[in-house]
Order: structure tokens, then C-alpha cells, then sequence
């Protein structure tokens, strides 16, 4: 055996040097991962780029081939990332002090531009992360504090994602989402002002709802009392003697009847009354 290897030392020894090279430009492109091949430092050619048409099992993931030492090939992920902002001081319209918490969802759409701009996914996350921080002072420092707690928040968010979206796009990056987790006041004294003032606006606005129910019951007592009215008048237009006598029916019956439900009865009263007084005459048969 050892002649044999002194004797085929040579052959041996070039059969591995050409297993390596061989194997060398061999690259396995898994799923997840763009590949875009550099020569002499430009790219010039993607594997398994990303498409949003594109079924799954048909990316180009596998076996690419490369030159060595010519050619190299970075790899650039194909997936969903994440980016999430530290929390961030912004002032809101209504000069309010606002602790935000966001996170936005971004994928590498273009993965040639991606290496051609900013070579590694650290440096994307660092510039988008800066561009957030920007675009989100601007949208909140346009909105006062209590639109933050209303629909008008969703806004604010499609806003912040189409300016960031924009902005990404030179590196070949597309923003699918951007969120805010929390947006909340400085503990202390900020708080609790905010909190007084939210009250007494709120209270502001119970009392003009309160005064706009009482001047719309007058309006409907006053134009129930001129219905009432108009309608005795018809009535005595009609037939005057009638009239008379049920107006003094009613009377008698308020002051000589029982009391009526929901009076309370005082007392048995006394009445002394001249026959010939007018309040009987419907008595003595309308006399």
C-alpha cells in the first residue's frame, strides 16, 4: 500500500486538488435565500430571486454554479424581516410628550440593487431604521394625542408605511407594514395634566349636549302648547256652548273631584260659594 501511494503520490494528489476546485464552484441556494453572483465585483447574475407571482418549488433554489476565485456569491435573505424601532420621544401637535414604540415589516425585493447600495442587511436595517424615526416625528408631530386613541390612527400608519415604503425602494426593499405598539405619556406630572384636560373636555362636551336636550325640550313643549292651543280654538269655533261647558267640567272636576293618579290627597276642603256666582252656572243649566 505504501508503494502504491509513493508510486500514484502525483496522480493522488491532482485528483484532489480537482475534487476541490470542482466542488468549489458548487453553491446550494437553500429556500430562504437570494443568491446573486458578483464577478470582478459587479453583479451579474440572481438566483432564486424573489417574484410575488412565483409558485412555490419554482424560485431557482439549489445548485448554481460559480468560477472560482472569479466569481463569489452573496447571499441575501428571501424572507419576511422585521424592524424594530427603539423607543423614540416624539412631540404630538398638541405639544404633548410621547413615548412611541413601533416596528415595521419589510422584505429585499431586489436583490441586485440591495448589494449595490448597501451590501449587508445591518446597514438596511440601520438606514431604515433612521427613515422611521423621520417619518414617524413628522406624521405624529402633524396629530394631537387624542387622535392616537381613535380610527384616525390607522391613518397615521398607512401614511407612515407609503413614506417609508418610498424611501426604502432605493434599496431595493419593499415596507409591507408598519405598526405602532404603544404610544403612551411620560409618567408624572405630563400624565396626569393630560388626563385633567381629556376630563374637562369631556365633561365641556356633556354639558353642551345637556343644554342643546333642554332648548330642544322647550322648543317641543312651546310648539306642543301652540298645537294645544290651536286646537281649542278649532274646538270652539266649532260649537262655543260645548266648548264652555266641557272647560267647565274639567275645572269642577280638578277642584270638587278625588285626587288623581299621582296626587297625593291634603285634606278634605270646603268651598262656600254664592248660588248666583258664574264659576256654577253649568250647575243651574248653563245660566
Amino acid at each position: 500500500m505504501d508503494i502504491f501511494l509513493q508510486n500514484h503520490k502525483a496522480s493522488l494528489t491532482a485528483v484532489a486538488v480537482l475534487l476541490v476546485a470542482l466542488l468549489s464552484t458548487v453553491v446550494i441556494v437553500p429556500e430562504t435565500q437570494q443568491a446573486v453572483k458578483i464577478r470582478t465585483g459587479e453583479p451579474v447574475n440572481t438566483a432564486n430571486q424573489y417574484f410575488p407571482d412565483q409558485e412555490f418549488g419554482e424560485t431557482g433554489a439549489g445548485i448554481i454554479w460559480r468560477i472560482p476565485i472569479v466569481e463569489r456569491i452573496q447571499f441575501v435573505d428571501r424572507r419576511i424581516m422585521d424592524l424594530d424601532m427603539e423607543r423614540e420621544t416624539v412631540l404630538s401637535n398638541d405639544q404633548q410628550r410621547l413615548e412611541v414604540d413601533a416596528y415595521a415589516r419589510y422584505r429585499i425585493y431586489d436583490p441586485v440593487l440591495f448589494v449595490q447600495s448597501v451590501g449587508s442587511e445591518e446597514q438596511l436595517e440601520g438606514q431604515l431604521n433612521q427613515i422611521l424615526t423621520s417619518v414617524l416625528r413628522q406624521e405624529l408631530g402633524r396629530r394631537t394625542f387624542a387622535s392616537l386613541l381613535t380610527p384616525e390612527r390607522g391613518n397615521a400608519m398607512n401614511n407612515i408605511r407609503d413614506s417609508l415604503d418610498t424611501q426604502a425602494r432605493q434599496y431595493g426593499a419593499q415596507v409591507l407594514d408598519v405598526r405602532i405598539k404603544r404610544a403612551d405619556l411620560p409618567q408624572g406630572t405630563p400624565l396626569d395634566a393630560a388626563f385633567n384636560r381629556m376630563r374637562s373636555e369631556r365633561q365641556e362636551e356633556a354639558e353642551t349636549i345637556r343644554a342643546g336636550g333642554r332648548r330642544d325640550a322647550q322648543i317641543i313643549r312651546a310648539e306642543a302648547a301652540a298645537n294645544a292651543a290651536e286646537i281649542y280654538a278649532e274646538a270652539y269655533n266649532q260649537d262655543a256652548n260645548f266648548y264652555d261647558f266641557y272647560r267647565a267640567m274639567e275645572s269642577y272636576r280638578a277642584t270638587f273631584g278625588p285626587p288623581r293618579e299621582g296626587e297625593t290627597n291634603v285634606g278634605e276642603s270646603s268651598v262656600i260659594l254664592s248660588p248666583d256666582n258664574d264659576y256654577l252656572r253649568q250647575f243651574q243649566g248653563g245660566r
